[in-house]
Protein backbone atom coordinates (compact mmCIF):
# COMPACT_ATOMS: atom_id res chain seq x y z
CA UNK A 1 0.00 0.00 0.00
CA UNK A 2 1.11 3.50 -0.77
CA UNK A 3 2.38 5.33 2.29
CA UNK A 4 1.65 8.80 0.90
CA UNK A 5 -1.74 9.53 2.41
CA UNK A 6 -1.29 13.31 2.12
CA UNK A 7 -1.98 13.31 -1.63
CA UNK A 8 -5.41 14.05 -2.99
CA UNK A 9 -7.66 11.07 -2.44
CA UNK A 10 -9.97 10.07 -5.26
CA UNK A 11 -12.53 7.31 -5.55
CA UNK A 12 -12.57 5.95 -9.09
CA UNK A 13 -15.71 3.99 -9.97
CA UNK A 14 -15.36 0.52 -11.45
CA UNK A 15 -16.75 1.71 -14.78
CA UNK A 16 -13.89 4.21 -15.10
CA UNK A 17 -11.22 1.57 -14.34
CA UNK A 18 -12.71 -0.74 -16.97
CA UNK A 19 -13.24 1.99 -19.56
CA UNK A 20 -9.63 3.07 -19.08
CA UNK A 21 -8.45 -0.49 -19.72
CA UNK A 22 -10.59 -0.81 -22.84
CA UNK A 23 -9.70 2.56 -24.37
CA UNK A 24 -6.15 3.69 -23.51
CA UNK A 25 -6.58 7.14 -25.07
CA UNK A 26 -10.03 8.05 -23.75
CA UNK A 27 -10.94 10.40 -20.92
CA UNK A 28 -11.23 7.59 -18.32
CA UNK A 29 -7.68 6.46 -19.13
CA UNK A 30 -6.35 10.02 -18.94
CA UNK A 31 -8.04 10.53 -15.58
CA UNK A 32 -6.78 7.25 -14.20
CA UNK A 33 -3.20 7.97 -15.29
CA UNK A 34 -3.42 11.33 -13.54
CA UNK A 35 -4.87 9.77 -10.39
CA UNK A 36 -2.15 7.12 -10.25
CA UNK A 37 0.62 9.65 -10.88
CA UNK A 38 -0.53 12.56 -8.73
CA UNK A 39 -3.25 11.35 -6.39
CA UNK A 40 -4.28 8.33 -4.38
CA UNK A 41 -7.12 6.02 -5.44
CA UNK A 42 -9.32 5.11 -2.47
CA UNK A 43 -10.87 1.66 -2.06
CA UNK A 44 -13.05 -0.16 0.41
CA UNK A 45 -13.43 -3.91 0.41
CA UNK A 46 -16.74 -3.55 -1.46
CA UNK A 47 -15.44 -1.25 -4.19
CA UNK A 48 -12.41 -3.42 -4.83
CA UNK A 49 -14.55 -6.58 -4.83
CA UNK A 50 -16.73 -5.04 -7.54
CA UNK A 51 -13.69 -4.17 -9.68
CA UNK A 52 -12.25 -7.64 -9.20
CA UNK A 53 -15.54 -9.37 -10.08
CA UNK A 54 -16.28 -7.27 -13.14
CA UNK A 55 -12.80 -7.30 -14.64
CA UNK A 56 -12.97 -11.11 -14.90
CA UNK A 57 -16.32 -11.17 -16.73
CA UNK A 58 -16.10 -13.25 -19.93
CA UNK A 59 -17.33 -10.31 -22.03
CA UNK A 60 -13.88 -8.72 -21.58
CA UNK A 61 -11.94 -11.82 -22.67
CA UNK A 62 -11.48 -10.61 -26.22
CA UNK A 63 -10.30 -7.16 -25.12
CA UNK A 64 -8.22 -7.66 -21.97
CA UNK A 65 -5.51 -10.25 -21.50
CA UNK A 66 -5.10 -12.07 -18.23
CA UNK A 67 -1.86 -10.15 -17.68
CA UNK A 68 -3.59 -6.80 -18.23
CA UNK A 69 -6.32 -7.68 -15.75
CA UNK A 70 -3.81 -8.89 -13.18
CA UNK A 71 -1.78 -5.71 -13.67
CA UNK A 72 -4.79 -3.48 -13.08
CA UNK A 73 -5.71 -5.33 -9.90
CA UNK A 74 -2.09 -5.33 -8.74
CA UNK A 75 -1.77 -1.57 -9.28
CA UNK A 76 -5.05 -0.93 -7.48
CA UNK A 77 -3.94 -3.05 -4.52
CA UNK A 78 -0.46 -1.54 -4.38
CA UNK A 79 -1.34 2.12 -4.90
CA UNK A 80 -4.71 2.35 -3.22
CA UNK A 81 -5.56 3.87 0.11
CA UNK A 82 -7.83 1.38 1.88
CA UNK A 83 -10.67 2.33 4.20
CA UNK A 84 -13.15 0.51 6.37
CA UNK A 85 -16.68 1.84 6.24
CA UNK A 86 -18.10 2.64 9.68
CA UNK A 87 -21.64 1.41 10.27
CA UNK A 88 -22.90 5.00 10.65
CA UNK A 89 -21.80 5.69 7.06
CA UNK A 90 -22.68 2.26 5.63
CA UNK A 91 -26.36 2.63 6.48
CA UNK A 92 -26.79 5.98 4.71
CA UNK A 93 -28.51 6.14 1.31
CA UNK A 94 -27.53 8.62 -1.37
CA UNK A 95 -28.07 7.14 -4.83
CA UNK A 96 -31.18 5.98 -6.68
CA UNK A 97 -29.31 2.67 -7.02
CA UNK A 98 -28.33 1.53 -3.52
CA UNK A 99 -25.52 -0.60 -5.00
CA UNK A 100 -23.79 2.64 -6.03
CA UNK A 101 -23.76 3.97 -2.47
CA UNK A 102 -20.60 1.97 -1.73
CA UNK A 103 -18.62 4.49 -3.78
CA UNK A 104 -19.99 7.43 -1.80
CA UNK A 105 -19.46 5.55 1.46
CA UNK A 106 -15.85 4.92 0.45
CA UNK A 107 -15.30 8.57 -0.48
CA UNK A 108 -16.72 9.78 2.82
CA UNK A 109 -14.79 7.26 4.93
CA UNK A 110 -11.59 7.98 2.99
CA UNK A 111 -11.95 11.77 3.01
CA UNK A 112 -11.78 11.74 -0.78
CA UNK A 113 -12.11 15.06 -2.54
CA UNK A 114 -13.36 13.51 -5.77
CA UNK A 115 -15.52 10.64 -6.98
CA UNK A 116 -14.97 10.02 -10.69
CA UNK A 117 -17.70 7.97 -12.32
CA UNK A 118 -19.58 7.40 -15.53
CA UNK A 119 -22.68 6.29 -13.62
CA UNK A 120 -25.61 8.67 -14.05
CA UNK A 121 -27.13 7.50 -10.76
CA UNK A 122 -24.11 9.02 -9.01
CA UNK A 123 -23.62 12.00 -11.32
CA UNK A 124 -27.13 13.36 -10.62
CA UNK A 125 -26.59 13.57 -6.86
CA UNK A 126 -26.72 17.22 -5.84
CA UNK A 127 -26.27 16.89 -2.06
CA UNK A 128 -23.19 18.45 -0.47
CA UNK A 129 -21.28 15.33 0.54
CA UNK A 130 -17.85 16.88 0.96
CA UNK A 131 -16.61 15.64 -2.41
CA UNK A 132 -17.16 16.48 -6.05
CA UNK A 133 -18.82 13.79 -8.16
CA UNK A 134 -17.75 14.17 -11.78
CA UNK A 135 -17.51 12.27 -15.05
CA UNK A 136 -14.01 11.61 -16.42
CA UNK A 137 -14.29 14.15 -19.25
CA UNK A 138 -15.55 16.77 -16.80
CA UNK A 139 -12.67 16.10 -14.39
CA UNK A 140 -10.15 16.72 -17.16
CA UNK A 141 -11.61 20.19 -17.75
CA UNK A 142 -11.46 21.25 -14.10
CA UNK A 143 -8.49 23.34 -13.09
CA UNK A 144 -8.51 21.97 -9.56
CA UNK A 145 -8.56 18.28 -10.54
CA UNK A 146 -4.99 17.37 -9.64
CA UNK A 147 -2.65 19.06 -12.10
CA UNK A 148 -3.67 20.07 -15.58
CA UNK A 149 -0.09 19.72 -16.71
Amino acid sequence: MRADTQSTRIVVDTNVWLSAALSPTGAPSQVLRRVLAQGVPVFSGDTFAELEARIWKPKFDRYLTMETRQGILHDALALGHWVDIPEAIATQRFSRDKDDDKFIHTAIAGSAMWLVTGDLDLLVIKADLGMRIVAPAQALLMEDFLSNG
